[in-house]
């Protein structure tokens, strides 16, 4: 963890300001529920262990899925019954939604534990909007996933194939109970309970009982991944369409970025070094002209000019390093994130945790949003601190959060610095998000995938 502070903090602009470097509750697209699994089409679900493993997996399901849905209709009709009373009613349902999120995200683990489709953990969806707002189309998103409600139905499905398996099993343990009957002498066996069995009639009944319910049982596992590879599994076409949306999403955000970033730099010239290079040669100038008449005169608007030109480098450099950073690809993030708290105006209080290098382009993206949430927190936030949290996740997302203690409020402007960052992280196939309600805080987060 790095703490570093340098020169206080600019003068703050004014209130409110709609200033190009500002952006409120700006994220991209959310990325689709269910993303595209790798080669998930070629994997075989009739393998023999998958076959067992669904067997008893359905059977399982046959146990356990009737409790779980007697418990989730029971808070569905307790939650409608309850909207009388409208607070405990809308919780009863609120915790339903969250109920069959997790009933998802359980159904969708063991479906790719067992067949390795190669899916995603299923996550709660989040809403864009802020405050109480935010909530509720929060929960209503997460009501209405696509996703979690196939993962549902799958779930559904195996209960039901599983209460057929273990009706099937138990047709087994008869069969095998009767084919055994005439070891142990019981002259009394009945198919059914009705029509008696005598002599070899018996065990040939036993056997084909129990050789027909084990094949029932084999033909329900292998329909059981047919069916939830259904589910999941995009179609050829769907993956295809899916692959060339990301692409031109990609596409579209590199474009973008470029432009914003061309827009930057010859902003950064025209306001900054070339004015002071102007003045340099004007200065010059000047003192060639009194060289002769007014040796001290001159001497001084030389030395002015030197340090001038010491100021203008300065610019180059600090453009230049915004442009890239060296100390990325020599040091990783860590180290250049530490170099970036140390020139910020507001102390940073940096918490990096990473295992491993990821990718050039995940990093640089999210070195420059770190960079750029910095420098509009030390603009326009009147922030006395930051918080700069950076992780690399399990499912290989790089993922940086920074935070600031001021003014909040900050408004979406196409162009500006939050803009850039939008776009950039779309370019390297991540998402941002950006929140700064009124009051503050202002919260940027971003994830990237490590190897983008």
């Amino acid at each position: 963890m790095t703490t570093a502070s340098v020169l206080p903090p600019p003068p703050p602009n004014p209130p409110g300001r709609d200033d190009s470097a500002t952006e409120a509750a700006a994220t991209l697209p959310l990325p689709p529920s269910e993303p595209v699994a790798a080669a998930p089409s070629r994997v075989r679900v009739a393998t023999p262990g998958r076959i067992a493993g669904a067997a008893a997996q359905l059977a399982a399901l046959g146990l356990v899925g009737p409790v779980v849905f007697s418990a989730l209709f029971g808070m569905l009709g307790g939650g409608l019954g309850l909207l009388v009373a409208m607070l405990v009613g809308v919780v009863v349902l609120v915790v339903l939604v969250y109920a069959l999120f997790a009933v998802a995200w359980f159904e969708r683990a063991r479906v790719d534990g067992l067949y390795g489709f190669g899916l995603p953990l299923l996550r709660p969806r989040r809403s864009t909007r802020t405050g109480f707002v935010g909530v509720l189309h929060t929960i209503w998103l997460q009501a209405i996933d696509p996703g979690q409600w196939r993962a549902v139905a799958s779930f559904a499905i195996g209960t039901l194939l599983g209460l057929v398996v273990l009706t099937a099993a138990g047709l087994s343990a008869w069969g095998l109970a009767l084919a055994i009957a005439p070891i142990f002498g019981w002259p009394d066996t009945r198919f059914l309970g009705i029509f008696p069995l005598e002599g070899f009639a018996a065990p040939l009944v036993g056997i084909i009982a129990v050789i027909g319910s084990l094949a029932g049982i084999v033909g329900l596992a292998v329909l059981h991944g047919v069916i939830v590879r259904a589910i999941f599994v995009p179609s050829r076409e769907a993956e295809l369409e899916e692959r060339a949306r990301t692409s031109d999403t990609r596409r579209a955000g590199a474009v973008r970025a470029a432009e914003v970033e061309r827009t930057r730099i010859e902003r950064d010239l025209h306001d900054g070094v070339q004015p002071r290079l102007v003045s340099i040669g004007m200065t010059l100038g000047l003192a060639q002209t009194k060289i002769d008449d007014d040796p001290e005169t001159a001497k001084a608007l030389v030395a002015e000019a030197h340090a001038s030109t010491k100021s203008a480098i300065t610019e180059l450099r600090q453009l230049a390093r915004g442009i890239h950073a060296s100390v990325l690809d020599d040091r990783g993030l860590d180290a250049a994130l530490s170099a970036l708290a140390s020139r910020s105006h507001i102390p940073v209080t940096l918490d990096v945790r990473l295992s491993r290098r990821c990718s050039r382009p995940a990093e640089a993206a999210v070195y420059f949003s770190i960079a750029e949430a910095l420098n509009n927190a030390a603009k326009h936030s009147r922030a006395t601190a930051c918080r700069v949290h950076v992780r690399l996740r399990d499912d290989g997302t790089l993922w940086a959060r920074v935070e600031d203690d001021g003014l909040g409020g900050a408004r979406v402007v196409p162009g500006g610095g939050l803009d850039g960052i939008v776009n950039r992280v779309t370019a390297a196939g991540g998402t941002a998000r950006i929140d700064s309600p009124q009051g503050g805080p202002t919260t940027v987060e971003v994830s990237v995938p490590c190897a983008s």
